[in-house]
């Protein structure tokens, strides 16, 4: 079955990453028939933003819509130490082992109300705190591991492949380099693992809502993490959004220069740097978005409604999400020509609104 897919959000205390928390978890109201879902004090679960669904749903006159879901963990403000077990670090530090991302939020506002970990707004330094304990607590990880490995690796050639990259990334992280900064390595042997440095990672600079129209600002903040995307959200204007009806946020959104909410850009940028993509079933009984890889086959997007439909994969019927509307109705959709019977070879599109065919 199709899982939600795991962000972790890390940052410094007084980042303002647990008021991002709260309203990203909070934006369910964008899909208004999908819970917000407690998993436990620091995990929420969210429906990702999909204007499609309801479209669809009223198309098939039903009132089941079941979206995309992202599950955000926030870990306590990490400090200097963390990895040594400073706060509550080593604690929190395993609670984002299991995430498919980071997002590390980086303080860049001013409010002299809120106190800074040093007093010292550096976005640049707080960045190289952050870094260096997911960097110390790997080392620590890797030398726990790394000798029964190497026991392992005198009779298993694939487990040998596995100690050389563990082995350069620590030197690496000896540097003081984030090997998920280089893009031209690749470490995907050792995915298990479940290093922290070797996640992909997204920067989110919390700013000032006048700097969200601030293109030198922005650059100017990007240029501190080149290798990593870059995403600019005001906590102060979300905050504003929550409560306002969808006309008057999108207006307050305007009036600052955007056009999505916080939540809609984190989860396209996070989609995109994952390499995911959703499609749609749909049909009397439920609207739903399903979450797969990008390039993924037929068959494959069939495995994630269930193991068996890829199994038993006999063929899809797929047409696109606008070319549906257009026309009014599958059957329409049909008599036009717009309907397709795909194989086992057809590379899944992101508009594709699905009825797979299988024998199990």
């Amino acid at each position: 079955m199709s899982k939600s897919l795991e962000i972790g959000i890390v940052g410094l205390p007084n980042v303002g990453k647990s008021t991002l928390f709260n309203i990203l978890t909070d934006g369910n109201a964008l899909a208004a028939n999908y819970p917000f879902a407690t998993i436990e004090p620091n995990s929420g679960t969210v429906a990702v933003p999909d204007d499609r669904l309801q479209v669809l749903a009223d198309l098939y006159k039903t009132n089941k819509i079941i979206p995309a879901t992202v599950t955000f963990t926030d870990i306590a403000g990490l400090v200097a130490g963390a990895s040594k077990g400073e706060g509550l670090g080593n604690q929190f530090l395993g609670h984002i082992r299991a995430t498919a991302l980071i997002v590390h939020v980086v303080r860049a506002f001013s409010d002299s109300n809120i106190q800074h970990v040093d007093e010292d707004h550096n976005p640049e330094k707080d960045i190289e705190v952050i870094n260096t304990e997911l960097m110390l607590a790997d080392l620590q990880s890797i030398d726990k591991r790394l000798s029964k490995l190497e026991k392992e690796a005198r009779s298993d050639p694939k487990v040998r492949i596995v100690v050389e990259q563990i082995k350069k990334v620590r030197e690496y992280l000896d540097q003081g380099i984030m090997p998920n900064s280089l893009p031209n390595e690749d470490f995907s042997d050792l995915v298990d693992l479940q290093l922290l440095s070797l996640k992909p990672q997204i920067f989110l600079f919390n700013i000032d809502e006048n700097d969200l129209s601030d293109g030198s600002k922005k650059q100017e903040l990007s240029n501190i993490v080149p290798n990593y995307p870059s995403v600019f959200i005001s906590a102060k204007l979300e905050n504003e959004l929550r409560g306002l009806d969808k006309l008057d946020a999108q207006e307050l959104l305007e009036s600052y220069g955007q056009t999505e909410n916080g939540l809609s850009i984190l989860i396209k940028i996070a989609y995109s740097t994952l390499g995911l993509q959703s499609y749609l079933t749909a049909g009397e009984k439920e609207v739903r978005a399903w979450t797969i890889n990008s390039g993924n086959t037929a068959p494959q997007a069939a495995g994630v409604i269930h193991g068996d439909f890829e199994k038993g994969f006999i063929a899809a019927e797929v047409v696109d999400y606008n070319d549906l509307i257009s026309t009014g109705s599958m059957q329409s959709a049909k008599a036009s020509g717009k309907v397709r019977t795909e194989g086992k070879t057809y590379v899944m599109k992101p508009d594709d609104v699905v009825e797979f065919r299988f024998n199990v």
